[in-house]
């Protein structure tokens, strides 16, 4: 097993699983890179970037000032009169126990339903790229037809199916609904990626002995990084912003950030002290994520992009 991992571990330094095999593939990735070193176009992207971040940037900023600024004038005033800056705001929020206990809960949501998806996703997609067994073709069919399932069809059902086996307006709930929700575009994306791993390097661990769980581990997931941490970053996402299956499904008692910032606008409107850091806080996490893992996301975008 240790050739073979070799030749793993080499492929990952390389780039990806077949990075650099096609000459078109490096022309093109050349030219590309030829064509954005301009100073016009770096200039470009870094105003794109601006204008992307001037939303959280704005939110920020009213964040740290008063509601009657708020009320008087908009958050650019804040680079002309730096002392309006403080942090009261925040210190409000951190002794609204609804909206702190709302962060709680979402955390307790996101991360089962994230790594459930991705677990998941990771052993099914493998199955339907290497396993041979009794209509896998049929079964893969079915999953990317349940692509086009719309989550709207589904809340009625769910809703009552919930409710007859007591996991209504649980946490439990809301986390079997983004897990299967999210498990279709997992397993195509994964068992899409995981097909383009070549036949070669498998047979090579098979004849050193490896079984299916450790051809899996050792050989499989450390090639497929790059997908899954793009489909972490991706459902980690989808579940942390999700406002819907929350307003629905999730204990009223203890929503997640989403609803309880929707119920702050509803009986107080007025409350721009919470809501402004409240809503920064629940948008900059996700940010953090996404900047975090930024070069594994790129690199599984452009190694789906390649193959």
């Amino acid at each position: 097993m240790t050739s073979v991992e070799g030749v793993v571990a080499g492929r990952r330094g390389g780039g990806g699983v077949r990075a650099g095999r096609s000459p078109a593939g490096r022309s093109l990735a050349g030219r590309l890179a030829a064509r954005t070193g301009g100073g016009a176009v770096r200039v470009f992207l870094v105003l794109v970037a601006l204008f992307w971040l001037m939303p959280s940037v704005g939110l920020l900023l009213s964040s740290l000032r008063s509601p009657q600024q708020i009320a008087e004038s908009g958050w650019w005033e804040v680079f002309t009169k730096p002392a309006e800056i403080t942090f009261d705001n925040y210190s409000q929020l951190l002794s609204n126990g609804k909206v702190m206990g709302s962060l709680l809960t979402t955390a307790e949501i996101t991360v089962p339903a994230t790594v459930l998806v991705v677990v998941i996703g990771s052993l099914a997609g493998y199955a339907f790229a290497w396993m041979d067994f009794p209509g896998r073709d049929g079964w893969f069919m079915v999953v990317v037809g349940l692509l086009v399932v719309p989550v709207q069809v589904a809340l009625i059902p769910v809703a009552k199916l919930f409710g007859a086996v007591g996991l209504f307006e649980t946490t439990a709930g809301v986390i079997l609904f983004h897990t299967a929700f999210g498990l279709p575009f997992a397993v195509f994306l994964l068992r899409n990626f995981f097909a383009e791993i070549p036949r070669e390097l498998l047979e090579a661990a098979r004849l050193d002995g490896a079984g299916e769980l450790r051809l899996f581990t050792r050989v499989v997931m450390p090639l497929g990084g790059p997908a899954i941490a793009s489909l972490g970053i991706f459902q980690f996402l989808w579940v942390w912003n999700d406002m819907l299956v929350a307003l629905i499904f999730a204990d009223s008692g203890s929503p997640p950030i989403t609803v309880a910032l929707q119920q702050e606008v509803r009986q107080f409107g007025n409350n721009i002290d919470v809501l402004a850091p409240g809503a920064f806080v629940s948008m900059v996490v996700p940010l953090i994520v996404f900047f975090a893992f930024q070069r594994q996301f790129v690199s599984g975008v452009m190694a789906g992009a390649v193959k």
